[in-house]
């Protein structure tokens, strides 16, 4: 599950070592925009050596690196992906070209770090207009890339508004995203929420996106990963409904039925993906038969 993916500034040796203390689902380990340009050789080596060294507990672990249109991104790539990281976040994706070429250099590190071909995967921030008129082409570009992410400053920035706690801006933005991310097969992983001590505003803005079927979200601070959580996870009025759903449905294959019924409602494929999906989430199944 990618619920929470908790930012840690790259350049701050406390952080990368607590951050799995937190208990969020993944960790960004951020070389970009939380360290400055004279810090960047010397984060590098710092990530580099917790990552060799440090303890991470169940945390899918990712690096942030450089946007492609710096002199660091390579270095970045080759430092850490022989490291043993998940994936990389990559920023200010704005087309296929720029992923096939991410794509290329980690495939020449593995080739080098006796690592197995594609298992460091690709997440691509879309932080500007043509990015995100891009998403679905983005996701295509690469086996690798698992998840697209709407900016936020940045891609405020580039259409010429503002955050707002509304997040009127970002409204269209993140809806055609998640059909992106699910006509291309990839998670829709949404932008942080930057005010921190409102966990009013962060719990319903995370409704909002899980209504909309996002995956999860990226994090700014540990206070509000149990927030986030906590609307990320199935209530038990809904763990109960899906177990009747799967059980239904499952005695009536038992029984050659093609056809289920629940409570006087005809119960179909897509209900029964559903509700197994929900038993995923609750941590319940794993088999979640999501074809069919």
């Amino acid at each position: 599950m990618r619920r929470t993916m908790l930012y840690l500034p790259g350049n701050n040796p406390n952080m990368l070592l607590r951050g799995h203390l937190f208990e969020p689902d993944g960790l960004v380990i951020d070389l970009e925009d939380s360290v400055s340009a004279g810090e960047k050789d010397s984060a590098r080596i710092l990530v580099r050596d917790v990552l060799r060294g440090g303890e991470f507990g169940n945390c899918e672990v990712t690096v942030r690196i450089n946007a492609a249109d710096t002199d660091h991104w390579r270095n970045d790539v080759g430092a850490v992906v022989p490291c043993g990281v998940a994936g990389l976040r990559v920023p200010k994706v704005e087309n296929p070209q720029m992923v096939r070429d991410i794509d290329e250099e980690i495939s020449a590190v593995e080739a080098r770090s006796a690592i197995e071909p594609g298992s460091v995967k690709i997440f691509c921030l879309l932080e500007t207009a043509m990015g995100v008129w891009n998403a679905f082409d983005i996701a295509k570009a690469s086996p690798r890339v698992t998840a697209i992410l709407p900016g936020g400053e940045d891609l405020a920035a580039d259409l010429r508004t503002s955050r707002s706690r509304e997040g009127t801006e970002l409204e269209w933005i993140r809806r055609m995203i998640i059909v992106a991310a699910r006509a291309a097969g990839v998670d829709a992983l949404d932008t942080v929420y930057p005010h921190v001590n409102d966990d009013e505003g962060l719990e319903r803005e995370v409704g909002f996106i899980k209504q909309l079927g996002y995956d999860g979200k990226s994090v700014i601070h540990p206070n509000q990963i149990p927030v986030i959580h906590a609307v990320f996870n199935p209530t038990e009025k809904e763990i109960q409904t899906a177990r009747r759903i799967v059980d239904a449905a499952a005695e009536a294959a038992s029984r050659g039925l093609g056809a289920v019924s629940l409570d006087g409602r005809m119960i179909d494929a897509p209900v029964i993906r559903r509700a197994r999906y929900t038993l995923m989430r609750a941590g319940l199944s794993t088999d979640l038969e999501m074809k069919g």
